[in-house]
């Protein structure tokens, strides 16, 4: 049972950082383009404008993939409570290796967007 509570906490990580993050990017962009914090690609650095664009539609993806992670975790975990460690093992890895998909998967669609909203120099597209 101590084995399945670990993974428990282990696999909630991940949709717990995508709400709190998404939530924070979403309220509060970090004021001031940098290279330690934040949503941080080339394009997402280009101008202020970019850069809480960047943040707003991220956290957005974030946020609300995180809310829907959560429950899918517990219900998949608790499928396997009571069973030996090679299956809550495997079970939560596979988990885990899911919630990457929209963690890191967030970045396309942020950066296709960006493209379709800013020129490459960063300047708002006016609407055509």
């Amino acid at each position: 049972m101590g084995f399945w509570v670990f993974m428990l906490v282990m696999d909630l990580l991940i949709p717990l950082t995508m709400i709190g993050f998404g939530r924070y990017f979403i309220k509060r962009v970090p004021k001031e383009i940098n290279a330690v914090f934040g949503y941080r690609t080339s394009m997402s650095m280009k101008s202020k404008d970019t850069w809480e664009f960047a943040h707003k539609y991220c956290g957005r993806i974030w946020y609300f993939s995180g809310l829907i992670m959560l429950p899918i975790t517990v219900i998949f975990l608790l499928l396997v409570i009571g069973e030996n460690k090679d299956c809550v093992g495997t079970v939560g890895g596979i988990i885990c290796g899911v919630q990457l998909i929209p963690f890191m998967g967030s970045v396309l669609p942020t950066e296709i967007a960006l493209k379709k909203n800013f020129d490459k120099k960063g300047k708002k597209k006016l609407d055509e």
